[in-house]
């Protein structure tokens, strides 16, 4: 006795099981579309080098306290995720991995945010080195634009130093690093102008763990902000880590609005830095 036929929708399911069978091998096969460079091959990377990607921006953060309520890699998380969508705007960069350790004060005694446990500092000497290293080393790979993007007020200086003392060493090359200061500037100031515009007071505002920087993290990365305390909470102040704000009233729609200048700014300036070299 004959089989039966298949049936149309037998037949499309076949056809579609068939086509993800032939397709698959062609899908693992395609490199990442990621713009961070440790989600790469070293071949993969070569690639997009040899196609243009020849801007690298390196995510500089930093192990401080932020507080009782703020995770203490509030600044990691930023540089990266800000970073990301930085090199996503441009469309030709790569991001690199984040430097995590900066310098944070003295240890011996402590000072500053070394009071606070988990905060972790370096020297400036350390810090700057291993900044010089990082640059150098993508340049040996082909990278002609190293930004150094610093999430973190205290270490500002030093990457100016950085900045003058390598473009003096790469003088008549084609490589330049930048640190733009419009990335630091559009998440102090700038962030601060648009608060206010908003109704909100200094003394909210802050400077460090107070209104601003609360509701960046919350826009960037929600989980870091133990936000069932915060609500719940009397005001913080200098000796609960909170500088001169008061972080109660944060929100990630707050936030946002300074995530939306810094990259816009950054984007803006990286390109300006780039059409002058």
């Amino acid at each position: 006795m004959p089989k039966p036929s298949l049936t149309r929708r037998s037949c499309r399911q076949l056809l579609a099981f068939t086509l993800l069978l032939l397709l698959a091998p062609l899908a693992c096969a395609q490199p990442p579309r990621t713009v961070l460079l440790q989600d790469l091959t070293w071949t993969e990377l070569r690639d997009r080098i040899q196609s243009g990607s020849t801007t690298i921006i390196i995510p500089i953060g930093g192990t401080e306290q932020s507080g009782p309520y703020v995770a203490l890699g509030k600044h990691n998380a930023r540089a990266a995720w800000l970073s990301q969508k930085i090199a996503e705007g441009l469309g030709n960069a790569l991001v690199a991995p984040v430097i995590a350790y900066v310098p944070e004060g003295s240890y011996a005694p402590p000072s500053g945010h070394m009071r606070f446990p988990g905060t972790i500092t370096v020297p400036d000497a350390a810090f700057e080195q291993v900044l010089e290293a990082a640059a150098n080393s993508f340049a040996v790979h082909g990278f002609r634009h190293i930004v150094l993007l610093g999430d973190h007020g205290g270490y500002q200086k030093d990457l100016q130093r950085v900045v003058a003392h390598l473009n003096k060493r790469w003088a008549g090359s084609a490589t330049r690093v930048f640190a733009p200061p419009e990335y630091y500037a559009a998440s102090s100031s700038g962030y601060d102008k648009i608060l206010r515009r908003q109704g909100f007071r200094d003394d909210e505002i802050g400077t460090h763990a107070g209104l601003a920087d609360t509701s960046l993290q919350l826009a960037v990365a929600p989980q870091m902000v133990r936000v069932d305390r915060l609500h719940g909470a009397g005001k913080p102040d200098a000796a609960d880590g909170v500088y001169g704000g008061d972080p109660r009233r944060a929100t990630a729609a707050l936030g946002q609005l300074g995530v939306d200048l810094i990259v816009r700014q950054t984007i803006q300036a990286i390109r300006k830095d780039i059409r002058e070299h």
